[in-house]
């Protein structure tokens, strides 16, 4: 027999595949998508996945032989395979990458040759009690006539007849063990006796451990006359086009048309992916979808635990119409999942900045690789947001994609009425009460009379982002990055927002030896401990990173301000996108300045974007909504484009000057980051890499410069900018680059260099 082998893709940062010889006994069983286990060295055992099948070893003398194969069939299918292979080449990663990304843990079990390596996925079970057999109504007289003795056996019987209703002649029926013991105030020891007689019976079942969902499906609302415009113009759209951009200001009613889309995929038999940037979205959306959808809808997301991810992942591979997830609700994270006939993926809030994946790598978009995503499946892509990104906006006014655009709010409700307030201005005048100008007061003040709500948006977490010293103006910093330690009232230390280090709050100034360190800026916990001096009896609640670790935080949340129990909720930018909110009426924007004035080409588009997001929460039902942006800069362009909701003229704006600096989309950006421990080495290798790579790109590079955060845990960084215009083949620029990148690799004293490349950066 000839010889097979089989190309294996591991978890690991290596370009390469390894190539394993195929043990006879294995021949049927080795498939492209299988997982395998194979031996890495002298003691690595790793789960892989096999790529390709082949005959030829190559030049390798001693290839090793697949250890063992999963029981099931293919654990991935051809499209999964095909998204990792176009990820690694795009991104400039390894396949090994993209799996790390894309399994769940609890998929890769993995050891040490010296002992077997057990399964990390254990499924979840419950013991359950039912009869031995379908007794007749004579034969328990019988039964209960000879438990007359055994009180305490008689009342688990009487129990579980009751409990379960149980009538002769129908099907036996199961009810939890531990509920039976409890409603029958007894003890499994009892229940043994039964057991023994054969009257009733313990079976062990697989119960899983997500949330079931068993409500009535609800039929779909009727969509409004702009509504269905715009529903049968992306229809219409969709055949000529794979990929329509639907535009469509804040509370326009977009997920109700993204609703009517998904019923018409499912009743055709395929599934839907639908993307949300934030986990926080996920929990308004799962409940309006489910509501219409009932168990066939899912939702992904990394607070599930592994476990919890395998138990998703195999509902989605299931093909079986009552089992199956149809459609999958989640963050950037779910595109990897199996799915098996796509239909339709939604990429909502296509803009948001959360879809584009930093450390470690795969660094990867999720808005773009969902759309590859999409073209594997032959499924159609819409992409939704009230201020799209330029790039996206620049491909749908030039014809690549469809534009369909909805400029009317559901129900005709007026957008909100925004108010600038001057804080340079109050400040001047003594007018601001702790950081609120007398504008915001007025209307929290308004809103809680009316018993309505508030939210309270600033883009800063903790309570002061530095403490200083009033006599020197020393400032505490991290020991491991070049950034100034924040406070966090609550927990009275100060954190390290990059590496995470902890210090506790210095007794006195470590320069001059002053007494009593002032905190300088502000937060959304400071935010949230001066509203509540200012409106003592209202309800606060604050949405940030430092809220929300819990699994169910943000569910909680959420909640507590639909049902009211919250008057006024401070945040972050996850409260800025996409939440609905029936009696919120106002929106303060504590510092648009912060935003505005980032060193960044895409600073001002975000502010935009985050502004008019932000802004879109207020007045969303029968009540017009007011926002109030307090700034230092009424005139800035962007400050006056927000207030007249003009993104027309911010994207004529953005495009004139990204023409000019030749930035995207009129050139691909290749970012190449550089690290050591030690800034001189760094600054060595990094001037290198720069002269080479500028003998093929010319002045297309920038660089090497420090970054905003040039030491992060001990590490100094140095970044390279590559433009790549538009009319140059990207590839032959990837390769030209990742030749640099190689021989700089060779040269003497790189090994401690860490090297990342970030394609298409945000």
């Amino acid at each position: 027999m000839t010889k097979r082998f089989a190309d294996i893709i591991l978890p690991l940062a290596v370009k390469n595949r390894f190539t394993y010889s195929i043990p006879d006994h294995l021949m049927d069983d080795i498939v492209p998508g299988k997982r395998v286990m194979v031996q890495l060295g002298n003691k690595k055992i790793y789960s892989g996945f096999v790529s390709d099948l082949h005959n030829n070893p190559g030049t390798l003398k001693n290839i090793r032989p697949i250890l063992a194969a999963g029981n099931a069939g293919p654990e991935i299918n051809e499209i999964q395979l095909k998204l990792w292979r176009w990820i690694s080449e795009y991104y400039m990663c390894s396949e090994g990458e993209v799996m790390r990304a894309a399994i769940p843990a609890a998929m890769l079990p993995e050891g040490d040759i010296s002992a077997p390596v057990p399964e990390k996925y254990r499924e979840k079970t419950e013991k359950y009690v039912k009869l031995a057999k379908p007794f007749s109504g004579e034969e328990l007289n019988d039964i209960a006539d000879k438990l007359s003795k055994a009180p305490e056996q008689l009342k688990i019987l009487m129990t579980y007849l009751h409990l379960t209703g149980y009538k002769t002649g129908r099907g036996v029926n199961e009810i939890r063990k531990s509920s039976l013991l409890a409603e029958a105030g007894s003890s499994s020891a009892i229940l043994g006796s039964l057991e023994r007689k054969k009257i009733l019976v313990t079976i062990i079942k697989a119960t899983g451990r997500l949330e079931k969902y068993d409500e009535p499906e609800g039929p779909l609302n009727k969509l409004t006359e702009n509504q269905l415009y715009a529903y049968k113009n992306i229809t219409g759209t969709f055949r000529d086009h794979e990929i329509v951009l639907l535009h469509g200001i804040t509370s326009s009613g977009k997920t109700e048309i993204y609703i009517h889309l998904i019923e018409e995929q499912l009743k055709q038999g395929r599934q839907v992916l639908y993307l949300l940037p934030e986990i926080a979205l996920t929990t308004q959306i799962i409940h309006r979808l489910r509501r219409h959808f009932g168990s066939v809808t899912g939702v992904y997301h990394s607070r599930f635990n592994n476990q919890e991810k395998v138990e998703i992942w195999n509902h989605i591979a299931d093909k079986d119409p009552v089992s199956g997830y149809k459609l999958l609700v989640g963050v950037r994270s779910s595109l990897f999942l199996p799915f098996h006939n796509l239909g339709l993926v939604i990429i909502d809030e296509e803009h948001d900045a959360s879809y584009k994946q930093q450390d470690p790598a795969p660094r990867y978009h999720a808005r773009d690789s969902a759309i590859m995503l999409a073209a594997f499946h032959g499924a159609k892509t819409i992409l939704g947001s009230a201020s799209p990104s330029v790039e996206s906006y620049y491909n749908a006014k030039r014809g690549k994609y469809g534009l369909v655009e909805l400029n009317e709010r559901y129900g005709q409700i007026k957008l909100p009425s925004i108010i600038i307030a001057n804080t340079q201005e109050a400040y001047r005048k003594k007018l601001m009460v702790s950081h609120f100008t007398p504008e915001l007061l007025n209307a929290i003040d308004e809103a809680l009379g009316k018993n309505e709500q508030v939210i309270l948006f600033r883009n800063r977490r903790g309570f002061s982002p530095y403490l200083q010293c009033p006599e020197c103006g020393w400032i505490p910093v991290c020991d491991q990055c070049a950034v100034n330690l924040t406070y966090h009232k609550g927990i009275d230390r100060l954190i390290c927002h990059y590496c995470g280090h902890a210090a506790s709050i210095p007794v006195r100034c470590e320069s001059c030896g002053a007494m009593g360190l002032v905190t300088r800026g502000y937060g959304t916990e400071k935010i949230e401990d001066e509203i509540k001096i200012v409106f003592p009896s209202a309800k606060v609640g604050r949405m940030d990173y430092d809220t929300t670790r819990n699994k169910n935080a943000f569910e909680k949340m959420i909640r507590s301000f639909e049902e009211h129990r919250t008057d006024i909720l401070i945040g972050t930018q996850m409260i800025s996108k996409g939440l609905d909110f029936k009696n919120l009426t106002v929106v303060g924007i504590l510092n648009a300045d912060d935003m505005l004035n980032f060193p960044d080409f895409r600073a001002h588009e975000r502010s935009f974007q985050m502004i008019e997001q932000v802004s879109g929460r207020a007045g969303r039902r029968q009540k017009q909504g007011k926002v109030i942006i307090q700034t230092y800069n009424p005139e800035n362009n962007i400050i006056r484009q927000v207030l007249g909701h003009d993104y027309p003229g911010m994207f004529r704006m953005q495009l004139e000057e990204r023409r000019a600096f030749r930035y995207p989309p009129f050139s691909r950006l290749l970012r190449i980051n550089l690290k050591h421990r030690n800034r001189t080495i760094l600054n060595q290798f990094s001037n290198l890499l720069a002269d080479r790579l500028r003998a093929f790109f010319e002045n297309n590079v920038l660089g090497p410069e420090y970054p905003v955060i040039s030491r992060i845990s001990s590490w100094y960084i140095n970044t390279i900018l590559i433009k790549i215009e538009k009319d140059k083949p990207l590839g032959k620029a990837k390769e030209r680059t990742g030749e640099a990148l190689s021989s700089l690799e060779k040269e003497t004293g790189a090994g401690a260099l860490r090297i990342s490349v970030d394609v298409d950066p945000i």
